[in-house]
């Protein structure tokens, strides 16, 4: 069975709704064809790969370790992220700067807006 996470395409009209742009369903579309050994629309000859956190090829015997749970991120899992080089401890001291640096600019524009709808009112 092919399972197939489309969570990190598109984007999120709201809550309940996620958009897929014609690229994301080609890629959907490539995925299966390429599973399934048929030819698609855009690129035949394609050789299907299981791609971590997109899609996984699962067994009948993975299906049952699982309980039969047919949730794809459970056979998907998650895309490898690459690493950016930056020591954890030096990147949270860093993005922890950025943040009180912006939270300090948020209280100098709340600050004037204020000022100006006092001078308003």
């Amino acid at each position: 069975m092919l399972f197939i996470d489309a969570r990190n395409l598109g984007f999120m009209v709201d809550r309940a709704e996620r958009s897929l742009a014609d690229d994301d369903i080609a890629k959907i579309a490539d995925t299966y064809h390429a599973w399934r050994g048929t030819a698609s629309t855009s690129d035949a000859g394609l050789i299907y790969e299981d791609e971590a956190g997109f899609s996984k090829s699962a067994t009948l015997a993975e299906i049952k370790a699982a309980d039969y749970a047919l949730t794809p991120g459970r056979y998907v899992g998650a895309a490898e992220i690459e690493d950016d080089g930056e020591p954890i401890d030096q990147k949270i001291e860093r993005l922890s700067e950025e943040l009180f640096t912006q939270f300090d600019e948020s209280e100098r524009l709340a600050k004037v807006v204020r000022e100006q709808l006092g001078r308003v009112g």
